[in-house]
């Protein structure tokens, strides 16, 4: 199986300008993501960026990069903007968060293994929730799986709703999720998904995969058991650099 990682990279960032570009104890958070996704086994890694100075630092670091449009609205349309660009023809494209400097390859894996069930269109990662704190965090997404471990919902409330139950021990009568968020798309699938409005669910909760649920894409998720860490301000990577 051939498998096209892409790393979506923007220099603009309302809480952390060049936040691709940060030096983490010597090399730069797009380069580390970069490092981390070649360990995986991709058969290519490829930074999709809309800012020259990423784009000529990853050439320099002996990555690949492309230029894309300044106007997209998700990681997912410059991943297929990308993906025309490079002129490849690959059937799986994976979206690895170029905020994540950590990521382990295994999850990278993880995806693409979904890939391996001939039925999969989408597919994604969740992590058991273990604390309170994680299942009443609206910034940690839930999920709710089917039987074949297929999404049938992402919310930023818990779902389903413990009856009789006290808040603080929802996660110990029933099973919950968060969501993980990097994709695997098959690649008549993500240029399918790219077409389509913003739907009423999506805007709703503000998380773009209620789209392609709303619209009958079937998602498959596999369950890792890692943690990640996003970096969303310059006081989260000195938390991140602090535990990792």
């Amino acid at each position: 199986m051939e498998v096209l990682g892409i790393i979506p990279a923007r220099y603009a960032s309302t809480r952390f300008p060049g936040k691709p570009l940060t030096d983490i104890k010597g090399k730069s958070m797009i380069q580390r993501v970069y490092e981390q996704a070649q360990k995986s086994g991709l058969t290519e890694v490829l930074v999709a960026t809309d800012d020259e100075r990423i784009l000529e630092h990853v050439i320099g670091f002996g990555g690949k990069a492309v230029m894309t449009g300044s106007n997209h609205q998700s990681g997912t349309d410059r991943c297929f903007e990308a993906y025309k660009l490079h002129n490849k023809p690959y059937e799986y494209i994976i979206n690895i968060q170029g905020d994540e400097p950590f990521i382990h390859p295994e999850q990278i894996e993880l995806v693409a293994r979904c890939f391996d069930k001939p039925h999969t269109q989408l597919a994604t990662l969740v992590k058991k929730v273990e604390t309170p704190e994680e299942l009443f965090n609206v910034n940690s997404p839930k999920v709710v799986l089917n039987q074949r471990g297929e999404a049938l919902y992402f919310s930023r409330q818990p779902i389903p709703y413990c009856r009789n139950v006290p808040n603080d021990i929802w996660h110990k009568q029933h099973t919950y999720y968060k969501h993980i968020g990097i994709y695997g798309y098959r690649a008549d699938i993500l240029e399918q998904i790219t077409q389509l409005q913003p739907s009423s669910l999506e805007l709703a909760e503000s998380l773009e995969q209620l789209r392609w649920l709303e619209h009958g894409f079937h998602i498959t998720t596999a369950l890792t058991h890692h943690e990640t860490i996003g970096i969303d301000t310059p006081e989260d990577l000195e938390r991140a650099i602090n535990n990792a």
